[in-house]
């Protein structure tokens, strides 16, 4: 089944998978302000503004993590006091779905004390308080949802989330959150 971009949001924990049909030239690598989905070094030049963004960044103790240019937005958001569900509530009502040829929802989650899991579409936006692992993906499981999903190290939730068996996966990111944040990526582990 290919779902498109997801996340898996729990306590203490999250991680984000790029899969993708047209462009599967991608990687996560830190970048300036979080971790940051772009090309890689092959791939073919585009003018798609949809490709290549921050996919996580960090606030103090909180981790905001996404498919688009939204995650900034949210960190900032917190930074000056928001609640987490306000934060990703209202950046995504703002912001609303992407408007490319598949109006594209926007994802995303929040994991820190409080953790979030939140989508907007174009038929509605659906924010929740995350009391058990969900999932919410770009195409097919545009809602969030429960996903039994064992935590483990962020490492492990890197490769666990791209191995899942949905299609196309192409890079992923795990984090662990608590004492410390704990980040690691996986890319292009078929390549």
């Amino acid at each position: 089944m290919y779902i498109g971009r997801f996340i898996i949001i729990g306590k203490g924990f999250g991680g984000y998978c790029v899969c993708s049909r047209s462009f599967p030239e991608r990687q996560i690598i830190e970048g300036k302000n979080g971790w940051v989905v772009g090309p890689t070094l092959d791939a073919p030049d585009t003018n798609n503004p949809y490709i290549s963004y921050n996919c996580l960044g960090v606030e103090g103790k909180c981790v905001v993590i996404g498919n688009g240019s939204h995650v900034d937005p949210i960190r900032e958001k917190i930074s000056i006091g928001v609640s987490p569900r306000d934060a990703l509530s209202t950046v995504l009502l703002a912001l609303d779905y992407e408007k490319d040829a598949y109006d594209t929802p926007r994802i995303a989650g929040i994991i820190g004390e409080e953790s979030t899991i939140g989508v907007v579409r174009k038929d509605g936006i659906d924010v929740q308080i995350v009391d058990r692992p969900m999932l919410v993906s770009t195409y097919e499981k545009n809602i969030p949802c429960g996903y039994e999903f064992d935590r483990g190290s962020a490492e492990k939730i890197a490769e666990k989330i791209y191995t899942l068996g949905f299609e196309f996966p192409v890079c992923s990111i795990g984090v662990t959150v608590g004492e410390d944040i704990d980040i690691s990526v996986a890319n292009n582990m078929d390549r």
